[in-house]
Protein backbone atom coordinates (compact mmCIF):
# COMPACT_ATOMS: atom_id res chain seq x y z
CA UNK A 1 0.00 0.00 0.00
CA UNK A 2 2.64 2.27 -1.28
CA UNK A 3 1.42 5.99 -1.50
CA UNK A 4 1.50 8.47 -4.69
CA UNK A 5 5.49 9.67 -3.14
CA UNK A 6 6.63 6.32 -1.00
CA UNK A 7 7.75 3.58 -3.49
CA UNK A 8 6.94 -0.27 -2.93
CA UNK A 9 10.12 -2.57 -2.85
CA UNK A 10 10.78 -5.78 -3.68
CA UNK A 11 13.35 -8.29 -3.39
CA UNK A 12 13.45 -7.61 -7.08
CA UNK A 13 14.17 -3.49 -7.00
CA UNK A 14 15.74 -3.28 -3.47
CA UNK A 15 19.39 -3.50 -4.27
CA UNK A 16 18.57 -0.99 -7.43
CA UNK A 17 16.60 1.38 -5.40
CA UNK A 18 17.83 1.24 -2.08
CA UNK A 19 21.58 -0.09 -2.06
CA UNK A 20 22.67 1.99 -5.61
CA UNK A 21 20.84 5.23 -4.58
CA UNK A 22 22.36 8.32 -4.12
CA UNK A 23 20.27 9.83 -1.74
CA UNK A 24 19.08 8.77 1.75
CA UNK A 25 16.65 6.02 1.85
CA UNK A 26 14.14 5.57 4.36
CA UNK A 27 12.83 2.10 4.23
CA UNK A 28 9.42 1.39 5.84
CA UNK A 29 9.06 -2.08 6.99
CA UNK A 30 5.11 -3.07 7.30
CA UNK A 31 2.29 -5.07 7.05
CA UNK A 32 -1.73 -4.55 6.05
CA UNK A 33 -2.84 -6.19 9.62
CA UNK A 34 -0.34 -3.59 11.43
CA UNK A 35 -2.66 -0.87 12.88
CA UNK A 36 0.69 1.58 13.97
CA UNK A 37 2.05 1.35 10.16
CA UNK A 38 -1.35 2.03 9.29
CA UNK A 39 -1.01 5.36 11.24
CA UNK A 40 2.12 6.12 10.35
CA UNK A 41 1.95 5.76 7.19
CA UNK A 42 0.58 9.23 6.36
CA UNK A 43 3.37 10.96 8.04
CA UNK A 44 5.86 8.82 5.89
CA UNK A 45 3.97 10.08 2.48
CA UNK A 46 4.39 13.68 3.95
CA UNK A 47 7.85 13.25 4.20
CA UNK A 48 8.32 11.44 0.55
CA UNK A 49 5.98 14.59 -0.65
CA UNK A 50 7.94 17.71 1.12
CA UNK A 51 11.63 16.07 0.51
CA UNK A 52 10.96 14.91 -3.45
CA UNK A 53 14.09 14.10 -5.03
CA UNK A 54 16.22 14.52 -1.46
CA UNK A 55 14.72 11.39 0.02
CA UNK A 56 13.42 7.83 -1.28
CA UNK A 57 10.85 6.47 1.02
CA UNK A 58 10.36 2.54 0.63
CA UNK A 59 7.80 -0.07 1.98
CA UNK A 60 8.56 -3.30 2.13
CA UNK A 61 5.65 -5.69 2.88
CA UNK A 62 6.61 -8.06 5.32
CA UNK A 63 3.81 -10.42 4.54
CA UNK A 64 5.42 -10.22 0.61
CA UNK A 65 8.67 -9.93 1.00
CA UNK A 66 9.56 -12.05 3.98
CA UNK A 67 13.02 -12.87 2.44
CA UNK A 68 13.96 -9.36 2.99
CA UNK A 69 12.41 -8.94 6.48
CA UNK A 70 14.21 -11.90 7.42
CA UNK A 71 17.88 -10.60 5.27
CA UNK A 72 17.15 -7.49 7.80
CA UNK A 73 15.90 -9.35 11.16
CA UNK A 74 12.85 -7.97 11.03
CA UNK A 75 11.28 -8.86 14.63
CA UNK A 76 8.24 -6.45 15.14
CA UNK A 77 6.57 -3.62 12.79
CA UNK A 78 6.92 -0.91 11.88
CA UNK A 79 10.45 -0.59 11.57
CA UNK A 80 12.75 1.85 10.29
CA UNK A 81 15.66 1.53 8.31
CA UNK A 82 17.91 4.47 6.79
CA UNK A 83 20.17 3.58 4.28
CA UNK A 84 23.26 6.05 3.22
CA UNK A 85 25.52 4.97 0.55
CA UNK A 86 24.09 1.56 0.55
CA UNK A 87 24.42 0.78 4.22
CA UNK A 88 22.16 1.05 6.93
CA UNK A 89 23.39 4.16 8.75
CA UNK A 90 20.20 3.79 11.38
CA UNK A 91 17.37 1.64 12.50
CA UNK A 92 14.61 2.61 15.27
CA UNK A 93 10.84 0.52 15.53
CA UNK A 94 7.39 1.60 16.58
CA UNK A 95 5.07 4.08 15.22
CA UNK A 96 5.76 6.50 17.91
CA UNK A 97 8.40 8.65 15.93
CA UNK A 98 7.51 12.38 15.08
CA UNK A 99 7.99 13.96 11.91
CA UNK A 100 11.26 15.67 13.03
CA UNK A 101 12.95 13.08 14.51
CA UNK A 102 12.61 11.24 11.31
CA UNK A 103 13.96 14.06 9.09
CA UNK A 104 16.40 14.52 11.48
CA UNK A 105 17.58 10.91 11.39
CA UNK A 106 17.37 11.35 7.63
CA UNK A 107 19.72 14.95 8.01
CA UNK A 108 16.81 16.51 6.13
CA UNK A 109 14.91 18.35 9.08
Amino acid sequence: MAGASTVVLTQANFDELVLKSKTPVLVDFWAEWCGPCRMISPLLEQIATDHQGKVLVGKVNVDQEQALASKYGIQSIPAFFIFKNGQVADQFVGAQHSRQSIEAKLGIS
